[in-house]
């Protein structure tokens, strides 16, 4: 029986419990949180009271001995709560982003090298089943060479998600908007087809939210890579409404499109080919995607067999670091 432990009990902490709870392998042992009535609804909800409550996380680590430590807290303490469990030897599975600015990203893998303990990172729609087609399409050639790809994330914000939240809006504290919170998993898979760029160029603004937050609500980038292959990044936050991303890899016979549920193929000479993929239900908002569950189990089965993660700190390096290129690319352009 592994036991785990949950800091940071808000929405996206629901679904990892939710998540851990179904695993016959596991017993959430703990539940920490600075708002300790929030722990202990998490505890009465989904373990009937049986997991401790802490407001600390030390307290928690060093009472429950946690062997895994799932990390769904603001931006800001993903990094300090990942180094102090991982150098207890405590496997970390952490909520994206894997840090906010560079020298955290630095001092986590140099703390990651050195601790025995696994680091997972949760990228989880590397899992979805439209990802998984896209990336089946590509491979099987018939659309030819790789040629560019475009990416559109138009989702919706208002005031109180920020002024409610204690931390979103604030640079010290969630390290961005629109890009590092809301389009990351966009651009992640953006980048697994197109790879790693050579030049990048960025622009941002804060349209619908002047005022009230520091972070942008929209972000534009355009990524130079190898060979004359580019692609165009779209993000924003000052929609009306939550709509399917739209995420498109050109090649030379044609195209294949990802948006919501659906996979479109055109090959040139060909009818477009739309594939229904298999309806998964994610926990949490649907436009979490329903990754989830075997982003995480994947992790444990993982620990147990003792291979590799695919969602290790290696695997989200050009993610993390292409979303730095284009924040300083943007605030380069910003500055004139």
């Amino acid at each position: 029986m592994v036991r785990a432990g949950i800091v940071g009990c808000g929405n996206i902490g629901r679904v990892h419990a939710a998540v851990l709870k179904e695993m016959e392998q596991t017993e959430l042992c703990g539940f920490s949180d600075k708002k300790p009535e929030r722990a202990r609804a998490y505890s009465d909800s989904i373990t009937e009271g049986k997991g401790a409550v802490y407001e600390s996380l030390e307290e928690m680590l060093e009472k429950e001995k946690p062997e895994v430590l799932h990390i769904c807290t603001p931006h800001y303490c993903h990094v300090p709560m990942a180094l102090e469990a991982l150098k207890r030897g405590v496997h970390v599975f952490m909520e994206k982003p894997p840090a906010i600015n560079r020298q955290e990203y630095d001092k986590l893998l140099t703390v990651s090298e050195e601790s025995k303990a696994r680091l997972g990172i949760c990228f989880q729609n590397r899992y979805n089943e439209t990802t998984k087609k896209v990336s089946e399409i590509l491979v099987q050639g018939s659309l030819g060479k790789i040629i560019g790809g475009r990416a559109f994330v138009t989702w919706s914000r208002d005031i109180p998600y920020y002024t409610e939240s204690g931390w979103r809006g604030s640079l010290v504290t969630e390290g961005g908007g629109a890009l590092i919170n809301q389009s990351i998993h966009t651009l992640d898979l953006l980048l697994k087809w197109l790879g790693k760029p050579v030049r990048t160029e960025a622009s941002m603004s804060n349209h619908h939210l002047k005022g009230i937050v520091e972070v942008e609500d929209t972000l534009e980038a355009y990524m130079a890579f190898a060979d004359g292959v580019s692609a165009s990044f779209y993000a924003t936050t000052a929609y009306p409404t939550n709509a399917p991303v739209l995420l498109e890899i050109a090649c030379e016979k044609g195209f294949v499109r990802l948006e919501g549920d659906c996979v479109w193929c055109k090959e040139d000479g060909k009818d477009m080919v739309c594939y229904q993929t298999p309806g998964a239900v994610g926990i949490g908002k649907s436009y979490w995607g329903s990754g989830h569950e075997a982003c995480i189990k994947d992790f444990y089965a993982s620990l147990a067999s003792g291979k590799p993660y695919a969602n290790d700190l290696a695997s989200v390096e050009n993610t993390f670091c292409t979303m730095m290129d284009i924040y300083e690319a943007a605030r380069k352009e910003g500055k004139g």
